[in-house]
């Protein structure tokens, strides 16, 4: 289902991929130098004080010219992957939906509802330069957002998710076999799930268990299933929804609820929304997951929270840096569930070592891109 590249397609994609590690691991640490020796101290010696938080340290850090080209730069690569993502996917549109149609009409598994409306807070937003996001199709049955989100996602991650993008979800699945062997789920649901990058490896691992995966863009969902029958995954449902209500399903549907990198994506409300749904549809003797970056906490310098923080402020991540301030502790509560089932840990990406090393294996600390994430969530 993966759209055919050529070999300057390919050529280009490894090179921004390479330009995104090399940014990381190489010219991040120059920047933290130069934090550290000239743009604290001077401001410092201006306002009589250190700098207090992450919005000064960013206002600070913009008078510094080696941060500012490392942005520049890092907002060039994303600008540029989704050229190069977007022509190979246009160019070849009409095959892709065709292909697309032959292998999901008529299957019940898609269960697209038009009706779905897209909140503004996603509607408003070109999710990390993306044009027209997750959910925008030029023609009925197409999926070339999908397919450039698919393509393009080995240069956003700089590689470190795997060629198949699902490191992310062999982590949870990891995670989830060593902290609750025992785990036997029949019924499980993925929020915000798109294209099926984190999805399909839990199906995979789990497969006895029906795998539902649900997500407010069409085209991802149709082109989901298509990725996952092509790649041999049968146990799996894609369901158009708005996490906010989800209604569709009964009380007490699901043994497993899983969001991966997805809450950063929602407005207050609509986060604090998705949490009550996910209480409501957990049957007794679940587990809800929710897999992020890790949250600013006050052991966190100031530096690192500040690198963390630019893709909200330059990569078109509106609701980022809030996001990672919250106390989501107290949100789950709020949500219905007990503070003593609360449950926190941490993943690493389990990728393709032919092509990098595993997330737990790099000691290179790259602010955001390294794929190491935290785990929050509840067992009731």
């Amino acid at each position: 289902m993966f759209p055919q590249t050529s070999h300057d397609e390919i050529e280009r994609i490894n090179f921004l991929a390479q330009m995104n590690r090399h940014l990381s691991a190489r010219v991040v640490p120059g920047v933290k130098a130069a934090y550290e020796n000239e743009v604290a101290p001077a401001f410092t010696k201006v306002h009589g004080r250190p700098i207090a938080d992450r919005h000064e340290a960013r206002r600070a850090l913009l008078e510094d010219g080696s941060f500012c080209l490392w942005s520049a730069i890092r907002r060039m690569t994303m600008e540029q992957r989704q050229q190069a993502g977007r022509w190979t996917a246009i160019r070849q549109r009409e095959a892709l939906a065709q292909k697309v149609a032959e292998l999901t009409d008529g299957d019940e598994r898609l269960k697209l509802n038009p009706n779905v409306a897209i909140p503004r807070y996603v509607s408003a937003v070109d999710h990390h330069c993306m044009p027209g996001s997750y959910y925008t199709e030029a023609f009925p049955g197409d999926v070339a957002n999908a397919a450039n989100y698919d393509h393009g996602n080995f240069v956003t991650t700089a590689g470190l998710l795997g060629k198949f993008a699902d490191g992310g979800g062999h982590a949870v699945v990891k995670w989830m076999k060593r902290n609750y062997p025992d785990f036997k789920p029949a019924t499980i649901l993925e929020i915000g799930g798109t294209v099926g990058h984190s999805g399909l490896p839990i199906a995979q691992a789990y497969p006895e268990a029906e795998m539902t995966i649900v997500d407010l863009g069409a085209p991802v969902l149709r082109y989901g299933l298509a990725r996952a029958k092509s790649l041999g995954v049968e146990n799996v449902s894609f369901v158009q929804a708005s996490g906010e209500d989800l209604a569709i399903f009964p009380d007490a549907s699901f043994d497993w609820i899983q969001t991966t990198m997805f809450l950063h994506e929602l407005s207050s409300t609509a986060l604090d929304n998705i949490l009550r749904e996910t209480r409501r549809l957990l049957k007794p003797g679940g587990i809800v997951l929710h897999v992020e970056q890790p949250q600013y906490t006050p052991d966190m310098p100031l530096f690192e929270q500040t690198m963390r923080d630019w893709d909200a402020f330059y990569n078109n991540e509106p609701f980022w840096s809030r996001m990672h301030e919250l106390d989501l502790d107290q949100h789950m509560v709020a949500a219905g569930f007990g503070a003593d089932t609360l449950i926190h840990g941490g993943v690493t990406a389990v990728v393709d070592k032919d092509l990098f090393p595993d997330a737990a294996d790099d000691e290179t600390e790259d602010y955001g891109r390294k794929a190491a994430w935290h785990v929050i969530g509840a067992s009731i």
